[in-house]
């Protein structure tokens, strides 16, 4: 038995204590219209087989759809006690175009079996191993029938972020291309007495040489983990290596750490537009797919909606959801709310008050103690509180219902 199957060996061993211990854990609840679920999906083979906790979004019915496979980052300290990774908003607008979306959590993270290979300072290492376990996780999931094995988008945040790239490195089947947002990582193990920014800067030159997939590079000034010089070198090292990259850099980010920018919310103003271009020009879909409630997602969401008032706000036609410069009396910043309101979860509701005033809510975003359950009512509740006035609804999920 050489060092390696040892190794995978105990590593399975450790990954299944990892998961008798994680099963106490209290999990959020599931995003019933994303039709989340949490699957222990099989990787590897002999000694090396274990589980990795994956999370499934997915459009309502069979497929086979479009995978979008999505990489997180690694948290300080011990990989073991990092949550499982959700990106909800990123999730919804991939469903609502069309993807299934699959987050796997990498060996030794969270409830996955096995165990983090931290090869020192030895990044573009450390990126390879990672996409390998990520190689291992779509081996399975394009055996499922509702994913397309032909039309495969690959995206990274952080560690996640410099994961996807080796991936490039050694390319699977049926991946048309990479998305990288802040990746990278960040050696502060006093332990490990090495120039990591220089390390990086070699990795990335690396899967440069050897990959020709495109990719898609977002990268914000204030990033906590290294600023805006080092993405730079990182890209002119990458692309000048053999690279097809186009890199975004979007200046500050004003809602926190640039690190953060593709789990946050406002984030979606950011990175929308830019991906969408991007998936177009490798053959994959952007139009958002009209969506209904399927019958279990009306059994959980059912008692909190007011169908008398949907059914009295049927689609009137007036406008596409997408298009905001149609939408009547809106102020500047009412009108940036919907147009982020229009990527969100379903059910939603916007509404809009006399004077250029808004409400817009949405299942995800938790009520106040005096507020309706139903987004739609909350919507209209939300506006009437800020124009001190009525409002009327201008759309509900996907369909505007505003009549002049």
């Amino acid at each position: 038995m050489n060092w390696r199957t040892r190794f995978l060996a105990l590593a399975g061993l450790l990954g299944l204590w990892v998961m008798s211990m994680g099963a106490f854990a209290q999990t959020p609840p599931l995003a019933a219209m994303l039709n989340e679920q949490i699957i222990m999906l099989p990787v590897g083979g002999g000694f090396g087989a274990t589980q990795l906790e994956t999370t499934i979004f997915k459009p309502n019915g069979d497929g086979p759809f479009p995978l979008a496979l999505i990489n997180h980052g690694k948290s300080p300290g011990n990989p073991l006690f990092q949550e499982r990774a959700r990106f909800l908003m990123a999730a919804n607008a991939l469903v609502a175009r069309g993807y299934l979306v699959a987050i796997p959590m990498r060996r030794g993270f969270s409830k996955s079996g096995g165990a983090y290979i931290n090869p020192g300072c030895n990044i573009t290492s450390n990126g390879l191993v990672q996409a390998e376990g990520i190689r291992e996780a779509l081996v399975s999931l394009v055996k499922r029938p509702d994913v397309d094995a032909q039309r495969i988008v690959v995206i990274g945040q952080s560690h996640g972020g410099l994961t996807t790239m080796a991936l490039g490195a050694t390319p699977f089947p049926g991946v048309r291309g990479l998305i990288n947002f802040a990746g990278g990582l960040r050696i502060e193990d006093r332990n490990t007495h090495c120039n990591w920014e220089r390390s990086l800067v070699d990795a990335f030159e690396a899967y440069g040489r050897q990959t020709a997939l495109p990719s898609l590079w977002f990268y914000g000034d204030n990033d906590s983990f290294w600023g805006p010089d080092l993405p730079k070198e990182m890209f002119a090292r990458y692309n000048a290596g053999g690279g097809k990259a186009r890199l975004i850099s979007y200046g500050k980010f004003e809602e926190g750490d640039a690190h953060g920018m593709f789990a946050h919310r406002a984030g979606l103003v950011i990175w929308l537009k830019p991906v969408e271009e991007f998936l177009r020009g490798i053959g994959l879909p952007t139009a958002v797919v009209p969506r209904t409630m399927s019958p279990a997602q009306k059994a959980v969401l059912g008692p909190q909606l007011n169908a008398a008032l949907r059914e009295a706000h049927p689609p009137s036609g007036f406008a596409a959801l997408t298009d905001v410069d149609a939408v009547p009396l809106l102020s500047s910043n009412c009108r940036e709310i919907y147009r982020r309101w229009a990527t969100y979860e379903l059910p939603r509701g916007f509404a809009i008050g006399p004077a250029g005033q808004c409400g817009s809510a949405t299942s995800v975003m938790p009520p106040k103690p005096d507020m309706p359950s139903d987004p739609v009512q909350r919507a209209l509740a939300t506006c009437e509180q800020i124009a001190k006035s009525a409002c009327k609804l201008y759309a509900i999920d996907d369909d505007v219902v505003w009549k002049p």
